[in-house]
């Protein structure tokens, strides 16, 4: 299967969710509180619901609600505000987060590599801990009892590690269900 192929599309829902996670996070690190926390508000700026925005993603389309704030000092880092595509990058990270094996060192490292130096240590880790939960759920969720059909798959990825870029293989194993749906049961990374 090519790049763009079915396997990819079948995983664009986990990409949105993540997204919008750390949207969301982001707006909770500007505002400098939780949602029900009006205690620790210090600020007279507040939550002011979402927008819709559409970015293009080498998997497709993904609809996102990108969160405001009432002053529109929100300035979003991960999906910045004109943006109209997110990079391939970014996306080979988030496919890696539900790769099996990786510990939260690795994913926080990812995480840092994907905010770079425009936000603090602080932000990245509080992101990383939203959006690790969705990860260990997706690769600890129960599987149906049958599938008609199983596939391996293999997607090549240029990752940055110490200081090169390499290739790795993201190796997928999906399935067609019983009722005629796609769904990746898991991505290792070799």
């Amino acid at each position: 299967m090519k790049r763009g192929g079915d396997v990819e599309k079948a995983f664009i829902g986990e990409i949105k969710e993540v997204l919008q996670e750390a949207l969301e996070e982001e707006r909770t690190q500007t505002l400098g509180y939780s949602k029900y926390d009006w205690k620790s508000k210090v600020s007279d700026n507040s939550r002011n619901g979402h927008s819709s925005k559409t970015v293009r993603s080498q998997f497709g389309e993904i609809n996102l609600e990108v969160p405001r704030d009432s002053k529109g000092e929100f300035e979003p880092v991960i999906v910045k505000k004109y943006e109209r595509s997110i990079s391939s990058e970014l996306e080979d990270t988030i496919v890696s987060l539900f790769a099996s094996g990786l510990g939260n060192r690795d994913i926080e490292a990812q995480m840092r590599r994907v905010y770079g130096v425009e936000v603090s240590a602080e932000m990245v880790s509080k992101v990383t801990d939203k959006i690790l939960p969705l990860a260990r759920e997706w690769q600890c969720r129960a599987l149906q009892p049958l599938y008609p059909f199983i596939f391996l798959d293999g997607v090549m990825f240029n990752v940055r590690q110490d200081g090169h870029v390499i290739k790795k293989t993201a190796y997928l194993v999906y399935a067609i269900t019983v009722e005629g749906c796609k769904e990746v049961l898991g991505i290792w990374i070799g």
